[in-house]
């Protein structure tokens, strides 16, 4: 039974060890019940509606929908769910995208333990709580990609030609190559492959 005034969480990360550390770490705090858990985006989606937390702390990178891609679809919804994120990806391209999805938690996976129960409150009492060297970094470096180019270089990223990613986004083939163009061009790279493995170490993709 939860008690009044405690912070209701719920743990996606796709990893069983790192999962349950995370939870038996929070469940040391008397303010904060751990309500459930979920080993990979789709399951947390359905948790989230069905548990109604009052706060996700999600990792990025998970099967099925990504933390980044689970805090969109809270806002889009305007569900009043607080999210942090807890990854091991310092880089300032996936706090900028996190940030404008509304997240306003993010947290090293090698950060100091004692700082995780805290950062959470700090969220909870409307707050940010994230790496301050991080966030200056990604307002220092934008991301120079759209949301389309983004959808385009990450099928050209996974080996797609540009033939298969019109006919999975509805494009004709000239706008996909139009696209990829201006991708290379932004990015300052020779071609397609170049272009996703740079935007991948950037967290652009």
């Amino acid at each position: 039974m939860t008690t009044p005034n405690k912070i209701r969480v719920l743990i996606a990360e796709d990893q069983a060890m790192v999962r349950g550390a995370l939870a038996a770490l929070l469940r040391l705090e008397t303010d904060i019940d751990v309500i459930g858990e979920a080993a990979d985006g789709e399951i947390a989606w359905r948790e989230l509606q069905r548990l109604q937390p009052d706060l996700l702390l999600t990792d990025i990178e998970m099967p099925g929908l990504s933390g980044l891609d689970l805090a969109q679809r809270i806002q889009r919804h305007e569900l009043p769910v607080k999210v942090a994120i807890v990854t091991t990806f310092a880089r300032a391209g996936f706090l900028r995208r996190a940030l404008d999805a509304g997240v306003t938690g993010y947290l090293l996976k090698d950060a100091p333990a004692e700082q995780l129960a805290e950062a959470l409150r700090q969220v909870m009492r409307g707050g940010r709580a994230i790496d301050p060297q991080l966030a200056m970094a990604a307002w220092t470096e934008p991301d120079p990609l759209n949301d389309r180019e983004r959808q385009v270089l990450r099928l050209a990223g996974d080996g797609m030609s540009s033939s298969e990613i019109a006919a999975r986004l509805h494009l004709s083939q000239g706008t996909v190559r139009n696209y990829l163009s201006e991708i290379i061009g932004k990015l300052a790279v020779a071609n397609r492959i170049e272009a996703a493995r740079l935007a991948r170490q950037k967290g652009w993709l």
